[in-house]
């Protein structure tokens, strides 16, 4: 990693002071904040949280959002009870607190969210969105998941295109250009081996000037920099899901 004393790619930038709009529920074992659109829909995003976890204000946030946009989101506790990283760990205890919380281990759950949504809520149409750990997940389930109709993958670290990039379903990947942890070579190399290999729709775009986390770790109203780049990664997200679902 490019900084050993800090070996995750999340920095928490802005910690909202959010009220949340929806509910927490209960999907078989696992607990999942919800939040659903006015008018009935069967379209429902998944969001998968970053290594702080399920009840995380800014990724609440998030959920409320494509819900204003007119789609059910759930965003379940993918670390199934387990706790949340916290700024006041050691980090030097991270990559054993990281090994019990596989991002590419959460097909179980998945399965459940997906049951959940279609048994209680109507869904027919189920696309994903994740962010750091969860963009990761995000990139494990469009390589492997057919339920599913979409995904976006926000800055999350590229761990399962070393052997595989044929996607099963279109996917948008958000990188940061001042990610410290995602090297742009990083990001080149997906793009070559998605361009050789994948058959279905995909775009990787690259934010100017912009570090890790910023669509939903940075607040505009106190980052005026980074304000159009925080709206402009959000707007494609939701018109890339409006696309495909």
């Amino acid at each position: 990693m490019a900084n050993e004393s800090r070996p995750c790619p999340c920095d928490i930038g802005d910690r909202f002071d959010y009220e949340s709009r929806g509910q927490e529920v209960q999907a078989e074992h696992i607990k999942a904040y919800i939040c659903k659109p006015p008018a009935s829909t069967d379209k429902a995003v998944i969001v998968i949280h970053d290594i702080f976890g399920w009840q995380l204000p800014n990724t609440r946030y998030m959920a409320d959002m494509l819900a204003a946009h007119g789609y059910i989101a759930i965003c379940p506790d993918f670390f199934v009870g387990q706790e949340a990283w916290k700024l006041s760990n050691d980090w030097a205890t991270f990559n054993d607190w990281l090994k019990t919380r596989n991002a590419g281990k959460i097909d179980k759950e998945v399965d459940v969210i997906l049951k959940y949504l279609r048994e209680q809520c109507g869904a027919k149409k189920i696309g994903v969105i994740g962010f750091c750990w969860g963009g990761a997940a995000v990139q494990h389930l469009m390589l492997k998941n057919p339920h599913l109709k979409t995904g976006v993958s926000l800055y999350g670290v590229i761990r399962f295109f070393e052997d595989r990039s044929s996607l099963l379903h279109p996917t948008f990947f958000i990188f940061a250009e001042k990610d410290e942890h995602i090297p742009l070579e990083q990001v080149t190399l997906l793009e070559q081996k998605l361009k050789q290999n994948c058959k279905v729709d995909y775009e990787v775009k690259i934010y100017p000037g912009q570090t890790h986390g910023f669509v939903h770790r940075k607040r505009e109203d106190i980052n005026p920099q980074d304000k159009p780049y925080i709206e402009e990664g959000r707007k494609d997200m939701i018109n890339w899901l409006n696309k495909y679902l």
